[in-house]
């Protein structure tokens, strides 16, 4: 594929080619110029080359970021992260990170009931002021001070998308039968039991698999274990939160550790 340089000018006269330059606001692209302007050709090089190492560092810092919040891990401090459906929170160092949502919006909630303002999407940033945003363009900047909360509002659509997508990442075996199970299919069952003194955590492929496990490992230690509602018992020793019941934490226990393993080979 022809390249552009730094500047903006291709390599090889390709009129496909995309501008980098459209990533510059119109102010940007004038001060770029200008910039370019004082410069002999021996000093663009050097910043050609100054751009890319700083450039291939950052992907390099951002890819192994990211294969450590792949691994459940937090990329902060290094402890297990608490995984949901659309977010990754480290209780040990408060680090965070959240998706938002596309169909849906956001809504900015002024101090003393002043009202709301909705955008399409916006942005936290670091000194607690929000960027609205409408259209691609930024329709509003409010001021930290200005308002009480962010709400992101996420249609049921969205979610049942996001929970369908997330579980197409997993590779679950059914506790009995051992075939690949599909969580969105009829039948499906995410159940936790104890044996012993540890609860455990079983998926099933139908109701038929579940109930030949049922029948062939009741759990004589604790009476009704299948019945019991988890949170409401203190007989075994908890390896899941109140919320274990969701797909949003089963990345936890069935990520592909297959397609890990290939990775790093």
């Amino acid at each position: 594929m022809p390249m552009l340089d730094l500047f903006g000018r291709k390599k090889d006269d390709d009129p496909l080619e995309t501008d980098p330059n459209m990533l510059l606001s119109d102010e940007q692209r004038e001060s770029l110029e200008h910039d370019m302007a004082l410069l002999d050709n021996t000093q663009e090089h050097r910043i050609q080359k100054a751009v890319e190492e700083e450039v291939h560092s950052a992907a390099e810092n951002s890819a192994k970021r990211l294969n450590v919040i792949r691994m459940g891990r937090c990329p902060k401090c290094g402890e297990a992260l608490s995984i949901h459906l659309a977010a990754s929170i480290c209780e040990n160092c408060g680090w965070y990170h959240y998706a938002r949502p596309k169909e849906g919006c956001i809504r900015i909630h002024l101090h003393g009931n002043d009202g709301v303002v909705e955008g399409k999407k916006g942005y936290v940033l670091k000194n607690g002021d929000v960027l609205v945003v409408n259209n691609d363009v930024v329709v509003a900047k409010i001021p930290a001070a200005s308002y009480s909360r962010v709400e992101y509002v996420w249609t049921p659509e969205e979610i049942t998308n996001l929970s369908k997508r997330t579980a197409s990442y997993f590779q679950i075996s059914c506790g009995w039968c051992g075939d690949d199970v599909d969580v969105n299919k009829d039948g499906f069952h995410l159940i936790h039991v104890a044996f012993g003194t540890t609860q455990e955590r079983y998926c099933f492929c139908s109701d038929e698999c579940y109930e030949a496990f049922r029948k062939t490992y009741p759990s004589r230690v604790h009476r009704n274990c299948y019945e019991r509602n988890c949170a409401d018992c203190n007989l075994c020793v908890k390896r899941y939160g109140d919320e274990a019941e969701g797909m949003r934490v089963l990345a936890k226990d069935f990520l592909r550790a297959s397609k890990l393993n290939s990775n790093k080979k």
